[in-house]
């Protein structure tokens, strides 16, 4: 089974040509590129948080596998679920699901289930799959929708997926990609102060103070699960620091610096 795109020409271009154009102009072609465990990426419209995503995939060395995490945003489906297809179309082609890789994961955390409901409409991981398509061939990942928990339930899942990649001996052969944008519907000013108190848990990979922070502020980092699961496991893997790649809010596109959604692209090594 190959799952059809649900939010080409909503989210970003329905069409190869004006894609690869699109994607091309939001990556840099000379960033320095690190051997990433671990990436936080966003998942607005590209004219929104391409220039970030854009950022930060330009900024990774390729990899053969990608485990992409995002928020469950339409409530359907299984609390933690894992994609059962072969394949994901978008109009860049099919990028294959590692079946091997994403039933290891299965096997070794009772939390994940095989689900298709919660990936239906859901644009989180989705929307990250052009930018990797358009850096590499051949590329294969694992695709998991995740929703609200404990940080004691996120540390388990955390711990088994960097079980499951050791299993399979893929440690120097995966990224784990958190999808997340981060404060939505404020001001600039209270979006960035929000959002800087994240950003530095996350850069001390630091996944309970992310939490602690996400409900003492409230901040509305939408995907703060998948992120937190993303530090527990990169760390798992051996992951020692991270680093702030780009930082911007869709004040930027809109020009309306009233009401903003923040962009956060890190790189984790």
């Amino acid at each position: 089974m190959v799952r059809n795109p649900a939010v080409a020409g909503q989210f970003y271009p329905d069409s190869k040509d004006a894609l690869l154009k699109k994607v091309e102009s939001l990556i840099d072609g000379v960033a320095k590129k690190e051997d990433a465990i671990g990436v936080l990426s966003p998942h607005a419209g590209y004219m929104y948080s391409g220039p970030v995503a854009g950022s930060v995939f330009a900024s990774i060395k390729p990899k053969s596998v990608y485990i992409i995490m995002g928020p469950n945003h339409t409530g359907l489906g299984e609390m933690f679920g894992l994609a059962t297809g072969e394949a994901w179309r978008t109009p860049l082609g099919e990028a294959k699901i590692d079946r091997a890789l994403a039933d290891r994961i299965k096997e070794v955390c009772a939390f994940i289930r095989n689900d298709d409901l919660s990936h239906i409409h859901e644009h989180s991981i989705e929307v990250q799959l052009p930018f990797l398509q358009f850096l590499q061939k051949d590329l294969k990942f694992v695709p998991i929708v995740i929703s609200y928990a404990t940080l004691d339930i996120y540390r388990e899942i955390g711990r088994a997926i960097g079980k499951a990649v050791k299993d399979l001996k893929l440690e120097k052969d995966v990224v784990i990609v958190a999808s997340s944008d981060m404060t939505h519907y404020e001001s600039q000013e209270a979006a960035k102060m929000k959002d800087s108190v994240a950003i530095e848990a996350i850069l001390k990979l630091d996944e309970e103070k992310l939490m602690e922070k996400i409900s003492s502020l409230n901040i509305s980092m939408c995907g703060y699960a998948p992120t937190a699961i993303m530090i527990v496991a990169a760390k798992e893997l051996g992951a020692k620091k991270a680093r702030l790649i780009n930082y911007q809010t869709s004040g930027a596109a809109s020009g309306d610096w009233s009401s903003v959604v923040g962009y956060a692209g890190i790189v984790i090594t």
